[in-house]
């Protein structure tokens, strides 16, 4: 892929989440929807990256500040990234409600522009699968870690089907062959997300064991791939469709934790 293509793929990625703002807080999976998922986040973070301290942590593509909240629960000095002005100003605005000391910066996760060895830990959630290039991306967290520092990558598989999304796609059809449903139409919104997603570099899904072979490869050592989300997925489900609920469980989801040698 050429470097005008690039450009012109990274725009479109930051369109389409600067149009996804103004509801992005109203879906599961995005904000938080109970002290219990609260607690189930805080839970991994820990078991992963410890307690704050007053260490600094970089929440990058950090939308309206979801992940950043749950960090600054645990005591880090969080700056949050993101490069859609418009997911910051809400961000922005629910720090000022909440209180909270969080800085955001305007800028791209894949070139943060952060100095070198600047933060313990670097924290993305549901960012990696977008990369248009996460091999660089890898290199450039690398770069502004600390050497022991701690990256948490919070993912996983959206795009290959399961069993659960297979068997909801047949309901639907027979639902719809007994005249008891309507054809789904596609919204525009969808069309636009499955058009970006299709130029991405994990067009074909994120898989752990790919990212974590990446991320070795960039120089990270130990890692440890952590497929126990179920607490999380559990309180989440509370708050979707049964389906839905079926399709979440059954993706490929995973935490990798993977740290910046100390020499």
């Amino acid at each position: 892929m050429n470097e005008a293509s690039n450009y012109s793929l990274r725009d479109e990625i930051k369109e389409y989440w600067s149009m996804r703002a103004a509801t992005f807080d109203e879906q599961p999976g995005h904000e938080i929807f109970s002290e219990t998922e609260r607690a189930a986040w805080h839970a991994l973070f820990e078991r992963h990256i410890g307690k704050g301290n007053g260490r600094r942590a970089l929440d990058l593509a950090s939308g309206t500040a979801v992940i950043s909240h749950l960090m600054h629960d645990l005591e880090f000095a969080v700056t949050g990234l993101d490069w859609s002005e418009t997911m910051l100003e809400k961000a922005r605005a629910k720090s000022k409600q909440r209180g909270s000391n969080i800085q955001f910066l305007l800028g791209d996760a894949e070139n943060t522009l952060e100095p070198d060895n600047s933060y313990d830990v670097i924290v993305t959630r549901h960012l990696v699968w977008t990369l248009v290039d996460p091999a660089a991306a890898f290199v450039e967290w690398f770069r502004v870690l600390k050497p022991g520092g701690k990256l948490l990558v919070v993912d996983g598989d959206f795009v290959s089907s399961t069993w659960a999304s297979k068997l909801n796609k047949a309901m639907a059809d027979v639902m719809q062959s007994l005249g008891l449903r309507k054809a789904a139409e596609v919204a525009p919104q969808m069309k636009t997300h499955r058009d970006i997603l299709a130029r991405v570099h994990f067009s074909g899904g994120a898989r752990s064991d790919e990212v974590s072979a990446m991320l070795r490869q960039t120089g990270f050592d130990p890692i440890t791939v952590d497929f126990d989300l179920k607490q999380i997925h559990s309180a989440q489900k509370k708050h979707i469709s049964f389906a839905k609920g079926l399709e979440r469980g059954a993706q490929h989801r995973y935490a990798i934790c993977a740290q910046k040698p100390i020499s």
